[in-house]
């Protein structure tokens, strides 16, 4: 049963919200401060993280980014007001998804579902991806950048993985959110952008996004040419 930790001080959220996610199968457990969080990630056995970003010690903004400083688990961040910078931060900062305060407890199950389904997903194109200076291997989730493997985040892997798939193919970001997001979810296609320049940044000294004005963007790498091998004398 997949483990989601909640990282809230609201210590009244915690009971009732883990009693409803029990009933889709699903462990959360609650830490009321960052360090005790940090503590349990550390620990490992969680698959996903909920955030809020109004928190003690340090708000849930730079906790994301201490996360993701050394680990690529999901995070689905609780933003209070929903702002549109709100989303823009948190993305930019390597959350996978966010949901704005009030919510509904089954719109949070959903978008934790929705995280660990892009994270266990390998089929049906689980086949290695060989480009110029770049593989990308779903059924492990791994990426080499010119021999040296590349930290992405789920998202990022995601997005690069949907791109790589069809190389040459212009994706929308309707396209594109879709895919990471799933038709249920709002639309808000800032996050394309924020992610694809996330991801470009990684990648490079490889120009490996390119970007198609008012059409979406497209994997602009070559397939990769097997190397011949030495004729025997």
């Amino acid at each position: 049963m997949p483990r989601i930790l909640l990282i809230d001080d609201d210590a009244q959220l915690g009971p009732p919200l883990a009693a409803y996610f029990q009933r889709f199968d699903l462990t959360l457990e609650q830490a009321l401060r960052p360090s005790a969080g940090l503590a349990r990630l550390a620990q490992g056995g969680f698959d996903a993280a909920i955030l809020d970003v109004m928190l003690p010690e340090m708000d849930g903004f730079e906790l994301c980014r201490t996360i993701r400083r050394s680990s690529d688990i999901p995070l689905i961040m609780l933003t209070a007001r929903g702002e549109v910078m709100d989303r823009v931060v948190g993305l930019e900062l390597g959350a996978d998804d966010y949901v704005p305060k009030p919510f509904e407890p089954r719109e949070l199950v959903a978008r934790v579902q929705t995280v660990l389904r892009r994270r266990t997903a390998t089929a049906p194109a689980a086949a290695r991806l060989e480009f110029d200076g770049l593989t990308v291997d779903p059924a492990t989730r791994s990426v080499m950048r010119l021999g040296q493997p590349l930290e992405l985040t789920g998202t990022e892997f995601d997005l690069l993985h949907l791109l790589a798939r069809e190389p040459g193919k212009v994706f929308s970001r309707d396209d594109i959110l879709n895919h990471l997001r799933g038709h249920e979810a709002e639309l808000f296609t800032r996050a394309v952008d924020i992610v694809v320049s996330r991801l470009r940044k990684k990648l490079e000294p490889l120009d490996a996004i390119k970007t198609l004005r008012n059409a979406g963007y497209s994997l602009a790498l070559g397939r990769a040419q097997p190397v011949a091998e030495p004729k025997t004398p």
